[in-house]
């Protein structure tokens, strides 16, 4: 039986395209050459990692390093920067490229695909997001090669400090430090400035998203010149970032998080955290050395997330920007919801609550489910949860030794996390047109 595109969602379409790359992405890593020690690896760890790698998350069965091999390393680099730029970006290229004719239901496609506002100007979008990728990457690399060559050597500094620069611009935060030691991340960095800074700058680039470095360069960096979003975005994104390493290092001084560190070190490891925070899934501290107000803490910057738009995932900075602005216009009694001189969209803050209340319902009950399979506290499950559905990576450890129901709930939670609850509401929602007739109005108390 034909089917037509043109009947099909753009949402059903993008969340199909997620499920095709995380199926190849599973036989590929199922292959024994993708194995260190070459034995085949079971379909149900393949399909995690790759689930992880094309959600841009970083959530492991294995370390990177140890457990696969180069031929496996390079398939989840791929599966990273595939989910990180969007596969239908890389398509949308491709036909670009081969100079075919763009109809309109792939300028829609492409639309939904990266959130933009609106059609016109997705072609010039899209070049812009495949230049941008590879120019930030290549500087990110190049950087890191300065630090990492003479450490490692020519050949092995180069292919790693490719390997974290495209994980970090796409916040998925696999690394390959397992070389060092197992599941380690960028624990032995925890007091190089140059590195850390490097990282933090190649998350913060991608977190933000690519409309807002459109945004800045075409308003030549002028804070007065961005559009709403782009203002919205950039200020959250300080804030949470600045607030988050302060109460990191203020909730950790009686700890033992940042034991044997300096004052200054703590302050970095501090603000590498709250950075990477924000779905990358690195981490330059032991985890789970971190007090239970720390691990809780973090849990809600995990679940705010980076921009629309952007390779990020979580709640999204707008998001939490709408639901804040909506309680101080409650409070001030107003009508419009109203930032920066001007007047958000009347449906904006139904939107954001409906958000929000599906990924807080979907993380307590999966953390609920976890917990009462694996049998361990809900604060560490909480965390792991949070960590899969805002495609964040972090771990206290619990990842590598769950049972395969378990693995079944992170790895949903992950494509929830990149495809969007939105995407997947209305990729599974009813395609019935809206009745204009209204029911019979009647009040109720509430608050």
């Amino acid at each position: 039986m034909k089917v037509n595109l043109m009947n099909v969602s753009p949402m059903r379409i993008l969340l199909g395209g997620y499920c095709t790359i995380i199926f190849l992405g599973t036989l590929l890593l199922s292959l024994p050459a993708a194995a260190r020690d070459g034995a085949a690896t079971s379909l149900s760890d393949a399909f995690f990692t790759a689930t992880s790698a094309a959600c841009v998350t970083g959530l492991v069965r294995f370390d990177t390093f140890t457990h696969w091999s180069l031929f496996g390393q390079l398939v989840i680099l791929a599966l990273i920067q595939v989910g990180g730029m969007g596969f239908v970006t890389i398509v949308l290229f491709t036909i670009i490229f081969t100079k075919q004719k763009i109809g309109l239901s792939s300028r829609v496609l492409m639309r939904e695909a990266v959130s933009a506002p609106q059609v016109g100007g997705i072609i010039r979008m899209t070049k812009f997001i495949l230049l941008g990728t590879l120019v930030v990457e290549g500087a990110g690399a190049a950087l890191l090669a300065v630090r990492f060559c003479p450490r490692m050597g020519l050949a092995r500094g180069l292919y790693y400090s490719v390997f974290h620069s495209i994980s970090a611009f796409c916040n998925a935060g696999f690394d390959l430090m397992g070389v060092e030691e197992e599941f380690s991340s960028l624990t032995g960095f925890s007091s190089d400035w140059y590195v850390n800074l490097i990282i933090m700058s190649l998350i913060t680039v991608g977190g933000l998203g690519f409309f807002v470095w459109q945004d800045l360069l075409d308003g030549r960096f002028r804070f007065s010149k961005l559009r709403l979003h782009s203002k919205l975005v950039i200020f959250v994104s300080v804030i949470l970032s600045l607030l988050g390493a302060l109460f990191l290092f203020l909730l950790e001084l009686s700890g033992g998080g940042f034991s044997g560190l300096s004052a200054p070190e703590q302050i970095l490891a501090s603000l590498f955290q709250s950075v990477t925070l924000r779905t990358a899934g690195f981490n330059s501290i032991d985890l789970t050395k971190l007090s239970e107000g720390s691990i809780f803490f973090m849990i809600c910057l995990m679940l705010v997330g980076g921009s629309t738009g952007s390779t990020a995932g979580g709640i999204k900075t707008t998001t939490v920007a709408v639901l804040f602005l909506s309680i101080f216009t409650t409070f001030r009694r107003k009508k419009n919801v109203e930032v920066f001189g001007r007047r958000l969209e009347d449906d904006i803050t139904r939107t954001a609550s409906c958000i929000f209340m599906l990924y807080l319902t979907l993380l307590i009950v999966s953390t609920l489910m976890i917990s009462a399979v694996e049998g361990l506290p809900v604060l560490p499950v909480l965390f792991e949860t949070a960590s899969a559905v805002a495609t964040v990576g972090l771990t206290l450890g619990i990842t590598p030794g769950v049972s395969m129901i378990s693995k079944l709930i992170l790895a949903f939670l992950m494509i929830f996390g990149r495809a969007g609850s939105l995407t997947m509401l209305l990729a599974f929602g009813s395609d019935r047109v809206p009745v204009a007739s209204k029911k019979p109005l009647e009040k109720i108390q509430i608050g």
